[in-house]
């Protein structure tokens, strides 16, 4: 199975942006529909969105929509997440998770996760 790494997470203040990284290994990346989770202290982890593994399709829950933008660059095995305008119920651990032959869109089941990078947006 792919492994993932997440990066990029760090403590920002409400209103700023920050870019994850989602880094995978293995030569078919391209193959991987790859989504983004996040898990908020107290709650149940929450779908973020989702990439094809072309990179031509892309699904976002309603809450981060016109905020945040998933993107892959399969060149360098990795997906991004750039938030935009965070607010502090953006505070969770981002996970991102791969799949291979995808059988729904948004993707339901996953074959490798990542551990994890921080998020936390101060008021």
């Amino acid at each position: 199975q792919v492994q993932l790494v997440e990066s990029g997470g760090g403590l920002v203040q409400a209103g700023s942006s920050l870019r994850l990284s989602c880094a995978a290994s293995g030569r078919t990346f391209s193959m991987y529909a790859v989504s983004w989770f996040r898990q908020a202290p107290g709650k149940e982890r929450e779908f973020v969105a989702a990439i094809s593994g072309s990179g031509g399709n892309t699904y976002y829950t309603d809450s981060v929509k016109g905020r945040f933008t998933i993107s892959r660059d399969n060149a360098e095995n990795t997906v991004y997440l750039q938030m935009n305008s965070l607010k502090p119920d953006d505070t969770a651990i981002y996970y991102c998770a791969a799949v291979t032959y995808a059988r729904t869109w948004p993707p339901a089941r996953y074959d490798s996760w990542g551990q994890g990078t921080q998020v936390t947006v101060s008021s």
